[in-house]
């Protein structure tokens, strides 16, 4: 999901940040893949299952969307909801390319999704709440109203602070920091992984999961973190020099040719709430 906020109308909006291009969308299908792997039993606790109906809130490319497809089968169904144009067409073509027919695409916010109140097994928002400063709340109250008694609400998160890397240029230490930084000053909370229990309990929904992972990936040359995606943006803030951005790209250059592919860690919190 990209980093413009998405809220409702009356909520002021951030400027969008995370362009979706080609090398954006192999990453979202590289982590999707990842995050069916990694969270299987928690995707299963949470009642994602042959049949199930899932609203994926915030879908942007919808990658996730797919793959959750896959698990409900044709007589499940996915409802991907996004709210910038740019990530829905990338949605679509992903979607269209795919070949699954059990996937709906629609144009909402995070507090208007346009999905039927207690329609769904399943709300999912995966990496929305910590570019959401102060409307976490808000949001998951909403997300809780989508499910039907005994549907959960899915929440994926991370905390920046905590991102690792190995293998990597010493010229990019100091983006990860920067970056956590960044969204800090635009009242986001770049922690925001380690309260989404607390926002499950808060909407009124009784505990199903909470776990932290580590997501680990092996970066393939020309792929980039989203915290490159988001240099415009951070140029824009101040929260980053052309210096900055220049030396941050030679680097990622560097590291496209280099024989031991660097690793990423990235702290990763999954919690569902089940609506009683």
């Amino acid at each position: 999901m990209d980093v413009r906020r998405f809220a409702g109308d009356a909520v002021p909006m951030a400027e969008y940040t995370l362009a979706v291009s080609e090398a954006e969308i192999a990453r979202y299908r590289m982590m999707a893949r990842h995050a069916i792997a990694g969270e299987s039993q928690q995707l299963a606790l949470a009642g994602v299952a042959d049949g199930a109906v899932v609203a994926d809130v915030g879908c942007g490319p919808a990658a996730m969307s797919v793959e959750i497809a896959r698990i409900v089968g044709p007589s499940g169904r996915v409802i991907g909801v996004e709210r910038e144009e740019e990530a829905l067409r990338a949605a679509r073509q992903v979607v269209a390319e795919s070949g699954l027919e059990n996937v709906e695409l629609r144009h909402g916010t995070a507090t208007a999704t346009g999905v039927e109140p207690g329609s769904v097994d399943v709300a999912m928002m995966r990496h929305v709440l910590a570019h959401n400063g102060g409307d976490e709340q808000r949001i998951v109250d909403h997300l809780a109203t989508l499910v039907r008694r005994g549907g959960t609400v899915y929440l994926v998160d991370t905390d920046l602070t905590g991102m690792r890397a190995l293998d990597s240029n010493p010229e990019l230490a100091d983006l990860g920091p920067r970056y956590a930084e960044f969204h800090a000053v635009r009242g986001n909370d770049p922690q925001v992984g380690l309260r989404l229990a607390a926002l499950l309990g808060a909407a009124g929904l009784g505990p199903v999961a909470f776990v932290g992972l580590y997501n680990i990936v092996t970066m393939p040359p020309g792929m980039r973190p989203p915290l490159w995606a988001a240099r415009d943006a951070m140029l824009a803030q101040g929260a980053a020099t052309e210096s900055d951005v220049a030396r941050w790209g030679a680097a990622f250059e560097r590291l496209d040719a280099a024989v031991v592919r660097p690793t990423f860690f990235a702290p990763l919190f999954v919690a569902a709430g089940r609506l009683p």
